[in-house]
This record gives C-alpha cells, sequence and structure tokens, in this order.
C-alpha cells in the first residue's frame, strides 16, 4: 500500500528520514500508563489492540505487556520496520487512520500514542468506529514537554517557529474532532513524566525527531542545533552537564464506542 500521498508532508518526510532519531530521543510513558491501560481502556490478555499510528513501537511495549495480542499500523515503512525489527511478536501493516486494514469490529480497543493529532478527523473517527467491537474503547496518549520550566518553554519557542501546517497537540486543534457520534464521553488524566539521559539524546534527537524540524534542508537543521547549543550553554542547570532531566506531561484520553 502507498500511503504517502494520504499522510502530511511533513510526516511523510519527516518521520522516514528520521526513524533512527525517533527511537533515540523520544521519551518513555510513566508507569501510571500500565494501570490505565488495564483498568480504564479494559485490556487483558483475550484482548485485541490496535496501535495506530505506532510509528517505531515507543509505546508499543506497554500494550505487549497488557498480554493483549497487538496490531500495529503505521504509513511510515522506515518507522514500521524499526517497530517489527525490534518487535517480532507483534503483527505489523501498513495503513493509514482513514483506511485500517482491518475487518469490521475486530478489535476491542483503538490506542493512539503521539499520533492523534496528525488525523483527528471525522474520517479516521468513521474508520476507527468501524473496526472497535460493541462496547470497546478509543485511548489517545501524549507526551509533551512541561514548558511550565522556563528553559523548556524556550525549547518550544525554538521548535515551534518551525512547525509551518504540521498538526500539533499542544493547540488543542484535534479536540475539533469530537464530540463524534461513533463515540461516548471522554474521559481524560495527567501524569508526571520526565526524560532523563545526555542532552544529545533528550534535548537534541528529541528535537531532530520532530516530523518538521527532520524535514528541513540541512542547513536549517544545523541553525536548530546551534540554536539548542546556545540555550544549553546559557541555562546553569544544563550547562556542562553530561545527563539531564527534560520534564514532560503525560496526557491520556479514553472514549468509549458508542455501540
Amino acid at each position: 500500500m502507498d500511503t504517502r500521498a494520504d499522510i502530511h508532508h511533513a510526516a511523510a518526510t519527516g518521520y522516514a528520514r528520521e526513524a533512527d532519531t525517533y527511537v533515540r530521543g523520544r521519551p518513555d510513558y510513566p508507569p501510571e500508563i500500565d494501570a490505565w491501560l488495564r483498568d480504564t481502556v479494559r485490556l487483558q490478555p483475550g484482548t485485541i489492540v490496535l496501535d495506530l499510528g505506532a510509528g517505531t513501537g515507543k509505546f508499543t511495549p506497554r500494550l505487549v505487556a497488557t498480554g493483549a495480542h497487538v496490531i500495529a499500523v503505521e504509513p511510515v515503512a522506515a518507522m514500521l520496520d524499526k517497530l517489527a525489527a525490534a518487535l517480532p511478536g507483534v503483527e505489523a501493516k501498513v495503513g493509514t487512520a482513514e483506511a485500517i486494514p482491518l475487518p469490521d469490529a475486530s478489535v476491542d480497543a483503538v490506542v493512539c500514542a503521539q499520533a492523534f493529532h496528525w488525523f483527528a478527523n471525522a474520517e479516521a473517527l468513521n474508520e476507527i468506529h468501524r473496526v472497535l467491537k460493541p462496547g470497546g474503547r478509543l485511548a489517545l496518549v501524549w507526551n509533551m514537554r512541561d514548558a511550565r520550566v522556563p528553559w523548556v518553554a524556550q525549547i518550544d519557542r525554538i521548535v515551534n517557529e518551525f512547525e509551518g501546517d504540521a498538526p500539533r497537540y499542544y493547540t488543542g486543534a484535534w479536540r475539533k474532532a469530537f464530540p463524534h457520534s461513533g463515540f461516548g464521553p471522554m474521559d481524560e488524566r495527567h501524569y508526571t513524566n520526565a526524560h532523563t539521559g545526555s542532552p544529545e539524546d533528550v534535548i537534541f534527537n528529541r528535537v531532530r525527531s520532530t516530523s518538521f524540524i527532520a524535514a528541513l534542508p540541512p542547513e536549517k537543521r544545523a541553525e536548530v542545533d546551534a540554536r539548542l547549543q546556545a540555550l544549553i550553554d546559557a541555562e546553569p542547570g544544563l550547562r556542562g552537564r553530561a545527563v539531564v532531566t527534560v520534564p514532560y506531561d503525560t496526557a491520556a484520553y479514553c472514549l468509549p464506542r458508542a455501540d
């Protein structure tokens, strides 16, 4: 399936170019997500969950750990290849949210981690509703840098200058897809999270893994790197440190299928 025409140009170009950087630069999820998947999304052995927009599989191990059968669907082949190599027990398929390669009423839950803002539209929600079984759940998860910390807000300002027309979680535009007749009320939770590691990974590679940053020409990407380095050099809590921690907020939303 050729899906490049069906996904945003920043995702098609940037994620294909920087799949390795995505693996290194993206934070994990807080331990509270495990209980949320079990108790709110209702994943357990014997259930089937679709990891929609699965990327390189950063969130997928959390789904596997529930004991559910996991199907990963991702339109960018370079990312799906990383997932398949790391998680050979996961059923991996090329596809989009608007054309999910699964039968009607075939999964107990659809989980979109770091992805729903790319396809927050009625067509995708109609398709998600189609593949969900009666009583199924749609779960949306995002890790977002905690911009209440001033130097984190500075990172965001650098990144946001280049976003162009790329959809972003932080704008809240994805919420316009709701309410939708196929889904009930939205349950919203927030969990404290953090990404600890070398500045190269948790700052530089995290920014480089952003779709529209990865899609920039080389000279612009070098400019972003230089501005991040200047920020680090000017910030006492970051300057000269081999290990740093970037604070995050993890947002988790769950909606029941309206039967």
